[in-house]
């Protein structure tokens, strides 16, 4: 591990981090000293994690958007390059899951968790690779799941998306890595936040968000010859 500051003048955009795994990631990576543009849809949300990074000491700005939207995108990627300029780290975290049999969910229904569990990773990626390819460094990590590697009952659109994911993350890492850009999946298994909220597993033996939000540390501070390109995260006990 690098020091504690080893992301010192670093831009960084955290999605879906009003809460959960994405404010834990965002508290993480503003106290190893980027600057953190905090992107989530609820306005009033992100206004409160925005002020519990300040509280901390960390530099951070927050801006209501709809990452499935290009235009939002844009949008959201224009006001944090004139606040912070150009954008080292990318963190796609922003997800959704709607979990009933293939068969059962309405087309509205897929293409929200589609949208927002891969295409936003694709739109938020096409505004930000291009200036990292010219300047030849930075990264992205998406947080994607162990549903991209394995299916259960109920999660078709889920597993479909997290799945998609990790072809997209892959690939993208070879389409950039000669430009010195680093692109990165992080898999854990079910967390402890408001998206299990109603699951009848036992959540202290689940893992936390900090966990997630640790391997993302891990990822940002490897050293610079190295490639870690998937990390799957699991609790010490079933859940």
């Amino acid at each position: 591990m690098e020091n504690s500051q080893s992301l010192v003048g670093k831009t960084t955009i955290v999605t879906g981090a009003s809460r959960g795994i994405g404010l834990a990631i965002a508290h993480r990576i503003g106290r190893l000293g980027a600057r953190v543009s905090l992107c989530a849809r609820d306005a009033h949300r992100l206004q409160r994690a925005v002020e519990s990074l300040r509280k901390e000491g960390v530099e951070a700005q927050g801006w209501a958007a709809d990452v499935s939207d290009p235009n939002s995108v844009a949008e959201f990627i224009a006001r944090s390059r004139e606040a912070y300029g150009p954008i080292d780290i990318l963190v796609n975290n922003a997800g959704k899951g709607i979990f009933r049999a293939a068969h059962l969910l309405t087309i509205e229904e897929w293409d929200d968790v589609m949208n927002t569990n891969l295409k936003s990773v694709f739109l938020m990626c096409r505004e930000v690779a291009p200036e990292m390819v010219q300047r030849r460094s930075g990264q992205i990590i998406n947080i994607s799941s162990l549903a991209g590697k394995n299916a259960f009952a109920g999660g078709a659109a889920y597993c479909a998306s997290k799945w998609g994911l990790l072809g997209l993350t892959h690939s993208m890492a070879e389409d950039l890595r000669d430009f010195g850009v680093r692109v990165s999946a992080v898999c854990p298994g079910s967390v402890a936040t408001d998206f299990m909220h109603g699951s009848s597993r036992d959540s202290s033996k689940m893992l936390q968000p900090d966990d997630v939000a640790h391997a993302v540390e891990m990822i940002l501070t490897q050293g610079p010859t190295s490639f870690l390109s998937e990390i799957s995260i699991r609790p010490t006990q079933k859940p």
